[in-house]
């Protein structure tokens, strides 16, 4: 039997292959792709493709379907980290590792290369094939939501005006910030599966759970990590005055608060026929190290 790693490497994998063909450099103005390449083709979890894709199979989908609906995500988590990394932003000089594309590409086209790849997001899943129209008419609308003035976007300007200064206001920035694109995994996953409703909710909240886990580990990870694991700045946050989970709780609060909503998140799901990757996707990025 295929252990959890080997299988989530091989979701990852076929994300990659993917996110891989979609831009040629060869046009007049191929600078442009090679600015979205370089951050795009970075590496990283592609935990957003491979939820999509889980999900699916966890609700007896054919994951190929969920695969470019998921990669899209993908497009727009990239743009994200673009324009977030940028001086008028978070002002970072390291992403996974190395330089940011603002670094390498100037600010001038990083904006663009951020602006290009939301854009080509919308194009992926309206020319996703296998899918009815109806399906991929609900697909853009998931991720419209997702990303848009009341998703990631406003999560990033609740961020950058330091608006999250007790519990409740942390957990909706991480709702909005990360959140919104992690539950968008889940209903793209339901989408290309055709599940029901109740279903759909059920991925959802899954996702949810493990979207505040998830950024709760993050913000044990910018005090307790080595920078050269992590890839990127630690104790950036603290240093640029905002109010971090483990600032409110602590390490020890943080550490209880990531396996509760673990815990919820594996019940959200324990009824699916196929969770079982689901429930070890869960734990893993809940014992994440970078």
């Amino acid at each position: 039997m295929i252990n959890f790693q080997e299988r989530y490497d091989l979701l990852r994998g076929e994300a990659e292959d993917f996110l891989g063909g979609l831009f040629s450099t060869g046009a007049p103005y191929g600078r442009l792709q090679e600015a979205m390449n370089y951050s795009l083709l970075a590496g990283g979890k592609r935990v957003r493709p491979v939820l999509a894709m889980a999900v699916c199979e966890a609700l007896d989908g054919d994951r190929r379907l969920a695969l470019p609906l998921g990669c899209a995500l993908e497009l727009v988590h990239t743009y994200s980290l673009i324009h977030d990394d940028l001086p008028c932003m978070d002002d970072d000089d390291l992403r996974r590792g190395r330089p940011t594309c603002h670094k390498v590409y100037g600010e001038t086209m990083a904006v663009l290369a951020g602006d290009a790849l939301q854009g080509e997001a919308f194009r992926v899943i309206a020319s996703a094939g296998g899918l009815t129209g109806e399906q991929r008419s609900d697909a853009v609308l998931a991720l419209a939501r997702a990303c848009g003035a009341d998703g990631m976007v406003a999560g990033q300007v609740l961020d950058m005006d330091k608006l999250a200064g007790d519990e409740a206001s942390a957990r909706q920035l991480c709702a909005l910030k990360t959140g919104a694109l992690l539950r968008a995994a889940a209903a793209l996953g339901a989408i290309a599966a055709g599940a029901s409703a109740m279903e759909r909710a059920q991925a959802e909240a899954f996702a949810s759970h493990v979207g505040l886990a998830f950024q709760v580990r993050d913000d044990m990870l910018d005090v307790t990590a080595d920078q050269a694991e992590l890839g990127k700045p630690v104790g950036s946050d603290r240093a640029e005055g905002k109010r971090t989970f483990v600032d409110l709780l602590g390490l020890g609060g943080c550490g209880a608060l990531v396996a509760e909503e673990t815990r919820l998140a594996k019940e959200a799901v324990s009824a699916f026929r196929h969770s079982g990757f689901l429930l070890a996707l869960a734990d893993s990025l809940a014992d994440r190290r970078k």
